[in-house]
């Protein structure tokens, strides 16, 4: 049903790549492509130490990445758009009225939670984030 999934957030350096990656591990090689991209990206900045660390000390690597920007390509590109918050569904819904009806909150199949942002946050922040979105991610393979 779905063959491209694009994870939202807002800078691109905390959340988004943290479940872009922990989706293409939990795939398990379902041809399924995963990136992530932010409504205002911090553009070919990598992961934040604490979310590289964290996910790091969970076995998934985010030294690949790079910030990305949202564009009408990359909603173009993707067939399910995995957003953080309700902000950021209202927002995409603004700016990019063709990502209705394809654009979720990443949290939706654990009771709508929404992922909190631990940017400049404690660990504890990063380390409670990064366990919402592994939930949040094993979740959605269900129906992925």
């Amino acid at each position: 049903m779905f063959n491209s999934i694009l994870v939202v957030c807002a800078g691109n350096i905390c959340r988004s790549p943290t479940a872009e990656y922990i989706l293409k591990d939990k795939l398990n090689g379902k041809l399924i492509k995963v990136a992530s991209a932010g409504l205002t990206a911090l553009v070919d900045k990598p992961a934040e130490a604490t979310a590289l660390e964290i996910a790091r000390q969970n076995g998934v690597d985010l030294t690949p990445h790079l910030g990305q920007q949202l564009s009408s390509k990359l909603i173009a590109q993707h067939s399910l758009i995995l957003v953080m918050e309700e902000r950021h569904l209202m927002d995409l819904h603004s700016q990019y009225p063709e990502a209705r009806g394809k654009a979720f909150l990443l949290g939706k199949w654990i009771g709508d939670k929404e992922i909190p942002d631990p940017y400049r946050k404690s660990q504890e922040a990063f380390e409670h984030v990064y366990q919402l979105i592994e939930q949040a991610c094993v979740a959605w393979t269900k129906y992925l």
